[in-house]
């Protein structure tokens, strides 16, 4: 009898522990694609049948916010704040001597104090000095390049453009502009390695892709293979990727216990004409607070724990990712410093389709330009069209505008007259988060992260300058 009890203790505690073990999170994160750059998004010109299906077995968010441009889309993933709040405004180039404070607590932080193994595979771009690379920042390791595949150098030795590869905080290749041809099967392969190794235990893959900013290097396998050229057909490679990614999880049999998200840093590049991406219905693109550059796609897959084939459209973005995580994995974000993400377990896993936060604020650099809160979208100030594009007739003047996004999502008809109520509201609520870290002058503006005597990662030839326009 007593053995008998023992092996039914023993077969609660195990059966226990394995309802107990902490649950995998996989965060694949893209750059410059936009909200109708997939299928289920209403793309027609390229296929994404692995992200459709995702779509199909899990949920699709569709009023998720990133961030205007890329670092500090990053950063805001990264810390849960918005990137203004901890003094990351903007895009670094190599060897700028600011990026992500390390005092600044990381996701990766986070759930590495949670016992989770923790890998970033991709762009970083939150600073290329030792000080806040990905091993400084949580990671256990790190794979890829940490800036924009467009900032290419030549080195001292050399007049061939490359960007760095880095492992870990060395360099391990300088790829010339045709060996980006492999970046996404390298982080393909790399992340499944992870995967296979850490299978035993919970795990953290942050996977931003270095597709599809431009210049656009899809592989010779996936050439010509779209309807919509070069971005169509790097689009469809990484739909290819994450397919791979989602099978190996399901030959591991850990698609129950895995919350796969994918999203995107910020809108399409529209200047790059036809190499760009698409906004879909929205307007605006990347560098502007129109919905088109800051709306993205996301789609949210944890086989039986989100209802398959659900939507929903409360407001959320990717400062709410940290906080969501530590919750889900058993940890808690501490009230100081403050984090401007709140946990939104209940809406990824669609059991409520109100928003965790009060409202979302939309800046670009250190401005406060827009609020959104349910339907209702707030304009502030005047606001460019896009990167490098001017503000159109409509959008300036008369300040602020109001526009309900339920109504008409394309934000053509300003609707302040109507709503002077709602107006106020939202007025107020800008007025209070400018204050606190918008401006010239925030109340709780914490510092970027800065180091003396920064230097590139490789020794590298001084940029020419533009040259002076001539007088006529």
């Amino acid at each position: 009898m007593k053995i008998l009890s023992l092996l039914s203790a023993l077969l609660c505690f195990t059966t226990s522990f394995a309802h107990a073990k902490k649950p995998n999170f996989i965060v694949i994160f893209m750059d410059d694609m936009g909200y109708g750059d997939l299928g289920c998004y209403g793309a027609t010109k390229q296929k994404t049948p692995h992200l459709d299906q995702m779509a199909k077995d899990g949920i699709k968010l569709t009023s998720f916010y990133a961030a205007p441009v890329c670092s500090v889309s990053r950063a805001q993933l990264l810390t849960g704040c918005y990137g203004v709040r901890i003094s990351v405004p903007g895009v670094y180039g190599p060897g700028s001597p600011q990026g992500l404070n390390p005092n600044e607590t990381t996701i990766a932080e986070h759930l590495k104090s949670l016992g989770y193994a923790t890998t970033c595979i991709g762009k970083w771009h939150v600073g290329d000095q030792h000080e806040f690379l990905p091993t400084k920042q949580g990671f256990d390791h790190y794979l890829g390049i940490p800036y924009s595949n467009d900032m290419q150098g030549k080195p001292l030795d050399s007049n061939e453009r490359v960007v760095p590869l880095l492992r870990d905080d060395k360099i391990e290749r300088l790829l010339k502009d045709e060996d980006q041809r492999d970046i996404v099967e390298l982080y393909t392969l790399e992340a499944i390695k992870f995967i296979r190794e850490k299978k035993d235990q919970p795990f953290f893959l942050y996977l931003p892709h270095t597709a599809i900013h431009t210049p656009i290097y899809e592989s010779k396998k996936f050439s010509g293979t779209s309807q919509n050229g070069r971005v169509g057909d790097w689009i469809q490679e990484v739909d290819d990727s994450t397919g791979r990614i989602l099978a190996v999880l399901k030959e591991l049999q850990l698609d129950e216990n895995t919350l796969v998200i994918f999203t995107s840093d910020n809108g399409p590049w529209e200047s790059q004409g036809k190499d760009a991406g698409s906004a879909g219905p929205l307007r605006g693109a990347k560098g502007s607070t129109w919905e088109g550059g800051i709306r993205v796609p996301t789609i949210a897959r944890w086989t039986g724990k989100i209802p398959a084939g659900s939507s929903n459209d409360a407001v959320l973005g990717t400062i709410d990712l940290l906080p969501t995580l530590v919750s889900l994995a058993g940890g808690k974000v501490p009230d100081q410093p403050i984090i401007d993400g709140r946990d939104a377990t209940a809406q990824f896993l669609g059991k409520s389709t109100d928003s965790p936060r009060e409202a979302h604020y939309g800046f670009l650099h250190h401005q406060l330009q827009s609020v959104r809160q349910g339907p209702w979208k707030l304009a502030v100030t005047p606001q460019n069209e896009a990167m490098s594009r001017p503000v159109k007739e409509d959008a300036q003047g008369k300040q602020p505008r109001l526009y309900n996004l339920d109504a008409e999502i394309g934000e053509k008809t300003d609707v302040s007259a109507k709503h002077p109520e709602v107006v106020a509201k939202l007025s107020a609520l800008a007025d209070k988060m400018n204050a606190e870290i918008g401006g010239n002058n925030p109340s709780a503006r914490r510092p970027a992260g800065k180091v003396e005597n920064a230097k590139t990662l490789y020794p590298m030839q001084p940029r020419k300058k533009a040259a002076a326009p001539k007088k006529k």
